[in-house]
């Protein structure tokens, strides 16, 4: 029998597959890819594009991820595709009439993911679940439906539900929570000081209440009161937290490991992270040296991250849906309510 692939998501630089990124992805043989607006031109090439890196690796079910929640993280925003809303609209809607914001939110990602699966893009990384504190940093922002846990529930499970139903992977982030750092993990280091009891009462609710979601992304940050050495991302302690305390049993993959909110070489993140217990790591900048870097150091998927890939993915519907339609639906509840 082959050897499992490597627990490792890449990116790649254009819109196909250069001989060098054909030959590494061979050899290496990650478990996955992650697409970004410089691989993203129009229906027809993003298609092509996404059967070429499946032949390459010899796997048709090799998963294909991008950024697309809505608002400023989506990557299909050419032009050629709908722009969809943010959460936080969502969030804003669901506080003015709950049940219009739930049925809102099932229907445009319902047809969001329909582009996607359109597409054979398995999942858009979405729904975040961080809470937006005032002060939180606007690297989350609008991203979040807000900052009542019991809300952001509510919306989240609209997201999830959405996406399954229609045949892609929603990933619930940024566990443990994102939402009270003050400094962008893309080129910092956030640090969090609040207590254990704190942190279970606010920023993990989303998370618990959530954790049969079939995949979920760890964020960058240091709480200073379980592990105040190391991300949680790369800490042992935060992702027995994670498996134990919040009991997330689900696919867990890092956030990418490029942002400075990590130090070290790509191939030192990814082994941290890695031995820290995620299933999966994700670093998708830097090129092909940074790729080869990230594979030398990544180990194949474990016995116990296939299962739970495998549990995934039975979760998958095949529902069809006009996404269109779906998206026209949406717009006008929002003009009848009048919100931007």
């Amino acid at each position: 029998m082959p050897s499992p692939p490597l627990a490792l998501f890449v990116g790649i630089e254009g819109l196909e597959l250069t001989a060098d990124e054909v030959a590494f992805l061979r050899e290496a043989n990650p478990y996955g890819l992650f697409l970004f607006r410089r691989n993203i031109d129009n229906r027809e090439q993003v298609r092509e594009l996404c059967a070429q890196i499946r032949d390459t690796l010899g796997r048709a079910d090799t998963p294909i991820f991008i950024d697309q929640e809505g608002g400023r993280v989506q990557r299909l925003n050419n032009g050629n595709w709908p722009d969809f809303r943010s959460l936080g609209t969502f969030g804003a809607l669901a506080r003015k009439d709950l049940e219009l914001g739930k049925r809102a939110m099932r229907l445009s990602t319902q047809a969001m993911g329909a582009i996607m699966a359109d597409l054979t893009v398995d999942s858009g990384t979405t729904p975040v679940v961080d809470l937006a504190r005032p002060g939180t940093h606007d690297v989350i922002g609008q991203r979040a439906f807000g900052d009542d846990p019991a809300l952001v529930v509510t919306m989240a499970r609209e997201v999830i539900d959405g996406m399954l139903e229609v045949g892609t992977l929603p990933i619930v982030k940024h566990i443990p929570g994102y939402g009270r750092v003050t400094v962008d993990p893309h080129f910092d280091c956030p640090v969090v000081d609040a207590s254990l009891d704190d942190l279970r009462a606010t920023d993990f609710r989303p998370f618990v209440a959530l954790r049969d979601a079939p995949w979920a992304m760890v964020a960058h940050l240091i709480f200073t009161r379980i592990d105040p050495d190391h991300p949680a991302s790369v800490s042992p302690k935060l992702i027995d937290l994670i498996r134990h305390d919040i009991g997330y049993d689900g696919v867990l993959i890092t956030d990418c490991l490029s942002m400075e909110a990590l130090k070290g070489t790509p191939g030192e993140r990814v082994g941290a992270a890695l031995a820290a217990g995620n299933d999966i790591a994700l670093l998708t900048q830097g090129g092909l040296v940074a790729s080869e870097s990230a594979a030398r150091a990544a180990r194949p998927l474990t016995a116990e991250t296939i299962e739970r890939i495998t549990r995934a993915e039975r979760k998958r519907g095949s529902l069809r849906v006009d996404a269109a339609a779906l998206y026209g639906e949406v717009e006008q509840i929002f003009k009848a309510n009048r919100l931007a």
